[in-house]
């Protein structure tokens, strides 16, 4: 078992490194060329700039058991085909019951978006997702 962590935006990547060491679980974080990440602790592949070259390289090296952190629903359809446990930044664990309706409700926000309705970003992120995180990953650890 290893974590995985698709980093590009992802606010817990310092936390799940901690959790993993704490663990004694081996934690790789996957980024492109445009993102920098040297941790302590964690071994860090940088791949090539382009649409989704995380996410491919990602499920490459995933297998089952592997938990993969991840806030894209795409990536984590795809993780749990290789029977990884995914994990989304504020603690939610993607599975069969929920990832069909987290895809829909993506490809509805994006013909919205591309009709020109505004959508509303993400709001400030809170101490309480954070823990909510910790739980979660400290629930599947143990």
């Amino acid at each position: 078992m290893k974590i995985l962590i698709d980093a590009d935006g992802c606010p817990v990547v310092d936390l799940a490194i901690k959790i993993a060491k704490t663990h004694s679980i081996k934690c790789i974080i996957l980024c492109d060329t445009s993102h920098y990440f040297n941790r302590d602790g964690a071994e860090t592949i940088t791949v090539s700039k382009g649409a989704d070259s995380v996410d491919f390289k990602l499920v490459n090296i995933a297998i089952a058991g592997d938990i993969v952190i991840t806030q894209d629903y795409g990536l984590a359809a795809m993780c749990l085909a290789k029977n990884a446990i995914v994990l989304s930044q504020d603690g939610m664990v993607y599975n069969s019951s929920n990832i069909d309706t987290l895809l829909m409700s993506r490809h509805i926000a994006k013909k919205a978006r591309m009709s020109g309705v505004r959508v509303k970003g993400a709001k400030k992120r809170t101490t309480e997702q954070d823990m909510a995180f910790k739980a979660s990953l400290e629930a599947i650890l143990t």
